[in-house]
């Protein structure tokens, strides 16, 4: 279940900033260009480090990077939201995106591991994690206008 909610927190993160990057910009006086680097820092990062986080996963150990994946991904949250500008909250965006690839990487593995053979088309909660992204991704159009209003 923590694999569950640590994907869910990753794809809810991705969501929360598309829809808040108009107040974002707003609040930090930032130009479009800063606007976009906060999202394209991330996607970068995150990109970037999936394959280097599932290499160090199966070095040192699936559950130890999935674990140093979240709190590296908690941490720079807190950094996202004590930024006082576009660049801090870019690099504080692109540490999310490395902590977010590592968990990335690392909870496929995981899942993997906990359900093998028959049991992942047996057992129900083998597909938990892909539902919770699913619904994480796809209410966003429904609940992300109702954010945008709270927050302005």
């Amino acid at each position: 279940m923590a694999v569950v909610a640590g994907v869910f927190m990753l794809v809810v993160d991705i969501t929360i900033v598309n829809v808040a990057l108009p107040e974002i910009g707003d609040d930090f006086d930032a130009s479009l260009s800063g606007s976009q680097w906060v999202v394209n820092a991330y996607a970068l990062a995150l990109a970037a480090g999936l394959v280097t986080g599932g290499s160090l996963a199966d070095l040192w150990g699936r559950g130890r990077m999935y674990a140093v994946g979240v709190g590296l991904f908690t941490a720079c949250s807190l950094l996202c939201g004590l930024a006082t500008g576009p660049l801090f909250l870019a690099l504080a965006r692109a540490g999310q995106g490395i902590g977010g690839a590592v968990l990335w990487a690392t909870s496929l593995a995981l899942l993997s591991e906990a359900f093998r053979g028959g049991e992942r088309s047996a057992d129900p909660r083998a597909g938990l994690r892909t539902g919770c992204a699913a619904t994480a991704r796809g209410g966003r159009g429904i609940g992300g206008g109702g954010l945008r209003g709270l927050a302005g």
